[in-house]
């Protein structure tokens, strides 16, 4: 994710801490400033949000390892000030295992919950809870609350928070997956408006829980049905089989001819007949910019890149595609490059497909 620093490697996944997250932090020493004018009071505050954003990558690490289990990677983790967010490269494909995915994370803010109660009921004791709000009270007790307020609302079934995983893979072991996901997606719509609603007679932060838990529910039901249209469909059907290509002594004038005088976006860079690399079009102007039109391909194409055959089925290269973040993906045959497959022209081959189908579905007959 753009704007996001590094701050750490934890059990092979990098954990990121987006630029925005820094406006949280401000935010919160303001006021704590502006509410007691304390260097003391700002430095506690800071030290609850953070602590309460450990918390939060714990929970995520819960998602990222159970679903090692199942084979599935975990790109990185990424802290940004509406939470953290685990980016798998795939979702399980077994309803009993997206459930205990999703469970994972609330899971570990349980322990936590539980691991600070035990502590403090064994040393200091516990505050009465009237004395505690978001600003006062023992740090360790206030992280206890919220880790089970986290538990609560990550709970709530909605996509994409993890009560809505929990409940399609619940309603999937019952009916078929798209199924499920719609039923799902229509709950957790149902369940934005009831906030949206609260929001504006209430409190104005549940307007935008509500914008983002609508528009969480929406992709994901898009995503699962653009899987579903995927599914048994050889990529050949829907490749570029008319391409150009460069080769790595190409110069970078060469590639911004192509560019401009025909349709094609992106670049197998093939030597010797065999596909070594990728230019893309998003990475040409920032290579024109620190290397010239001069540079040779070689210096700035993408040799991190994933292939698929064309006798694959599509849905394999639309995971691919989002796994490599790129644009394109070489189509090979025979150890030969017959294609390429974008997320552009996959869109516009459901899309063609969706609408011949409404053209042969036969007409019902109105009654007189």
């Amino acid at each position: 994710m753009k704007w996001s620093w590094k701050l750490a490697h934890v059990a092979g996944i990098g954990v990121y801490m987006h630029a925005t997250f820094l406006l949280l932090i401000g935010w919160v020493a303001l006021g704590h400033w502006l509410a007691e004018h304390s260097l003391a009071a700002v430095l506690t505050g800071i030290a609850f949000i953070l602590g309460l954003f450990a918390c939060v990558v714990l929970h995520e690490f819960g998602h990222a390892l159970t679903a090692r289990r199942y084979g599935i990677a975990t790109r990185d983790i990424t802290l940004l000030p509406i939470g953290g967010i685990a980016r798998l490269e795939r979702m399980p494909e077994q309803p009993r295992q997206e459930l205990l995915v999703a469970l994972a994370g609330p899971a570990v803010n349980v322990v936590i919950a539980a691991a600070l109660y035990g502590s403090m009921e064994a040393t200091t004791g516990l505050t009465p809870v009237a004395e505690l709000d978001v600003m006062h009270g023992p740090i360790l007790e206030r992280l206890m609350f919220v880790n089970l307020w986290l538990v609560g609302f990550n709970l709530l079934p909605a996509f994409p928070m993890d009560g809505g995983r929990v409940l399609r893979a619940l309603l999937a072991t019952r009916m078929e997956y798209t199924r499920a996901t719609q039923i799902a997606a229509t709950i957790g719509q149902g369940t934005a408006l009831a906030f949206g609603f609260l929001g504006l007679v209430g409190n104005p932060f549940l307007v935008f829980i509500a914008l983002f838990v609508w528009i969480g529910a929406a992709q994901e039901a898009s995503m699962v049905q653009m899987k579903a249209a995927l599914a048994g469909i050889p990529v050949s059907r829907a490749m570029i089989s008319e391409f150009r290509t460069l080769s790595p002594g190409d110069v970078l004038d060469r590639a911004v001819d192509l560019l401009i005088t025909s349709a094609q976006r992106d670049f197998p860079v093939v030597d010797d007949g065999r596909v070594i690399g990728l230019l893309l079009h998003r990475d040409l102007p920032a290579a024109l910019t620190r290397h010239g039109r001069t540079a040779r391909v070689a210096e700035v194409m993408r040799r991190d890149f994933r292939m698929v055959d064309s006798h694959e089925m599509l849905e394999v290269a639309f995971r691919r595609l989002q796994a490599c973040e790129c644009h394109a993906v070489p189509v090979m045959h025979g150890g030969r490059l017959v294609g390429l497959v974008t997320m552009d022209n996959i869109g516009e081959f459901v899309s063609l497909q969706a609408a011949m189908g409404e053209r042969r579905r036969p007409s019902v007959p109105r009654a007189a």
